[in-house]
């Protein structure tokens, strides 16, 4: 890194942050607020494939979630706060086994700032001191070094936790990998791998979960709605690198839109408050643990299936398959989908991918168990070179 002892106003540069829709207490976007016309999603399709431009240099317009699309959230949510809150605390109580307070929880933007929000909580009721920052991590180009950098400089990195909701293939643990497995500041004697937490880790590349489940996370199937009100990051130019980022760009953050239009479908504090009315209810509850075997097996297994689809579909980009409830949900409303696989055609946790895949005239494959450990797979179009 390039960052040198010189005195940093490291207060000031945080001053820039904000709290979208969140309490401001309870996270901070490392993130600048900026504006980029829509991209049509055929478009935006074509020159990602195409490799034109990065997808993350494009955004397409965040529709406000229909009244059918709400219902199936609330149907899920019915069905599974309880357990997104005995998760949570099940994480917590992990954590703050493992690391001295404070915890500083490096939540990505915006799949994992949810579960963050209700870490951070968790640890505050169990009388744990922790922070909680929303920053972003971007495929092929990278984590957010400035972002990074900001915190560490505040914090230092030792109780530093990364967070994510799910895992799917493993393109962000890839990356993270790659961005910073070779920083000694991150290494633990007793990890193997970066101190990154999800709640599903179906893709077998988390240090730590709940379970390899594919279930269906109430927050995965809402977008800025329930993520504080900003879009996904954007990363329009040369991305800073460990090399480059220094002292006097530490400011220089990725970007996100705040999303102003959709402040009356807000779900985001709403959602926080009802998980943790249910998890401050609970009983006993054991501590998360996730072991090396456990994450290898489910990675074999996950492997396995995203090669059997590429090679049934002849897929030579796998960033064309998004595997997991999760995923595939956000594949149908940002993407150009394909079709859709389903290990069940009645499965309760698919109702709204169903839902979207008829609104949308995509075609469902029922594959069974072959699917497995996954529940749902969406393919994308092949629109371009890829």
């Amino acid at each position: 890194m390039a960052i040198t002892n010189k005195q940093i106003d490291v207060d000031a540069i945080l001053a820039n942050g904000f709290s979208g829709s969140y309490r401001p207490n309870e996270v901070l976007f490392l993130l600048q607020k900026t504006h980029l016309d829509a991209t049509p999603t055929a478009e935006k399709e074509r020159l990602i494939q195409s490799g034109a431009k990065h997808y993350s240099q494009m955004i397409s317009i965040e529709h406000s979630p229909s009244e059918r699309h709400l219902q199936l959230f609330a149907t899920a949510l019915a069905q599974n706060a309880t357990r997104m809150a005995t998760e949570v605390q099940m994480l917590a109580q992990r954590l703050a086994q493992e690391f001295t307070a404070p915890i500083v929880l490096v939540s990505f933007v915006r799949a994992g700032v949810p579960l963050g929000v209700l870490l951070y909580h968790a640890l505050a009721d169990l009388s744990v001191e922790a922070v909680h920052y929303g920053i972003s991590i971007v495929r092929d180009r990278g984590i957010d070094y400035a972002a990074l950098e900001t915190i560490v400089a505040k914090h230092g990195a030792q109780s530093l936790v990364f967070v994510d909701g799910w895992t799917g293939k493993g393109a962000i643990s890839k990356q993270l990998e790659q961005s910073l497995g070779q920083d000694p500041r991150f290494a633990h004697p007793t990890r193997d791998c970066l101190p990154l937490v999800t709640l599903a880790d179906v893709g077998g590349c988390a240090w730590l979960a709940a379970s390899g489940d594919d279930w269906l996370i109430p927050s995965g199937i809402l977008g800025s709605t329930i993520s504080g009100l900003i879009s996904r990051s954007i990363c329009i130019g040369d991305a800073l690198t460990a090399e480059t980022v220094n002292n006097d760009n530490l400011d220089q953050w990725h970007g996100c839109i705040e999303y102003h239009h959709l402040a009356e479908f807000d779900q985001s504090t709403q959602f926080i408050d009802q998980i943790n009315q249910i998890r401050r209810q609970l009983t006993a509850v054991d501590a998360a643990k996730w072991t090396r075997q456990q994450r290898q097996k489910q990675q074999q297994q996950a492997s396995h299936v995203i090669q059997q689809i590429a090679d049934d579909y002849q897929i030579s980009n796998l960033n064309r398959i998004k595997p997991g409830i999760a995923e595939a949900t956000r594949a149908i409303l940002r993407r150009v989908p394909e079709v859709i696989l389903l290990r069940d055609e009645k499965d309760p946790d698919t109702a709204l991918l169903r839902h979207l895949a008829e609104q949308t005239n995509t075609p469902i494959k029922i594959v069974g168990e072959a699917l497995a450990p996954y529940r749902a797979v969406t393919l994308i179009q092949k629109l371009g070179a890829a």
